[in-house]
């Protein structure tokens, strides 16, 4: 299975910036290498082992501490953190690895199902008249961009006439699964979180939609009555204060503060129980089927 490189692709777009510092190449040419060796360690992870969500979520902090602390807080330049929004070499890496965990952990899944970012299908309209002479209706598909999805493919034709020799023909990701991933968890960022996942639930109301974020940073409230099914909290633990962090953007502010930054990253590492319970979401939606007739009667329910 042919599983995305987003982390890859922006160490790639990082190198061939024409504003990223000279010095900065060959950093970036050394990340290029270290990525290569994390993606070949994934592979030759056993899939059969008992361990094989905590060893895979070890190689993952390994990369990612080298990402956050090596490369970009303690370079010698100000451009990689201060353009970290727009480059996003680190908040990539959580979407490169999450589709190598699911294929890890159900491994014998359809080639039909696809894992990864991808645009999924969030809605269908028809842009038409009475008296066009558009083929279909003027299908058209809105989608939406999500971190990360299991997700099949869609075909649809639509036409005015059974026998579609005339037709108009659209495709779209259907998400089964979908999450969206963030560095930090706010406010605003939870209630544009809560509208897409009302977006996808009325696209497939049997799907589920999960928030994963690396740091808290705001009071948790319940999910209860909103349509994400589960917010997670990656690392367990809340963003640096604002005050500390305004100190990071200049080379003497970052070198004046490694030691805190460096332990605190160590003191919070992603925890591979949260990932369990994120597998576990999956694997009792993959396991969910509808409800035969005999066993309904059996059990008096369903």
């Amino acid at each position: 299975m042919s599983l995305p490189t987003p982390h890859l692709d922006k160490l790639n777009a990082a190198l061939a910036n024409d504003k990223l510092p000279q010095s900065e190449v060959p950093r970036i040419q050394a990340a290029i290498t270290r990525y290569n060796q994390w993606i070949s360690d994934i592979n030759n992870v056993d899939k059969k082992s008992d361990k094989l969500v905590e060893e895979l979520v070890q190689l993952f902090n390994d990369y990612k501490f080298y990402i956050d602390y090596d490369l970009i807080f303690m370079s010698p330049n100000d451009f990689l953190y201060r353009q970290k929004g727009q480059l996003k070499l680190d908040n990539t890496v959580i979407e490169e690895f999450l589709p190598h965990l699911a294929s890890k952990r159900f491994p014998n899944l359809s080639d039909t199902i696809v894992f990864g970012p991808r645009k999924c299908f969030s809605a269908m309209y028809f842009k038409s008249t009475l008296h066009d002479t558009k083929h279909g209706g003027g299908v058209e598909i809105r989608t939406k961009d999500q971190d990360f999805a299991i997700a099949k493919k869609l075909f649809i034709r639509t036409s005015h006439n059974d026998s579609f020799n005339q037709f108009e023909s659209k495709d779209a990701f259907l998400g089964y699964v979908t999450s969206e991933c963030k560095t930090n968890l706010d406010k605003t960022m939870f209630q544009e979180a809560n509208a897409t996942a009302s977006d996808v639930k009325k696209a497939i109301p049997g799907s589920k939609y999960f928030l994963l974020c690396e740091w808290l940073d705001m009071t948790p409230v319940s999910t209860a009555p909103t349509d994400i099914d589960e917010v997670l909290i990656l690392r367990k633990a809340k963003r640096i204060s604002s005050n500390v962090r305004r100190n990071y953007s200049t080379v003497t502010g970052r070198t004046a503060n490694a030691t805190y930054f460096r332990q605190y990253l160590e003191d919070n590492p992603y925890d591979s129980g949260v990932f369990n319970r994120f597998l576990n979401h999956i694997d009792a939606m993959l396991n969910d089927e509808d409800p035969e007739e005999g066993s309904v009667l059996t059990d008096g329910f369903f």
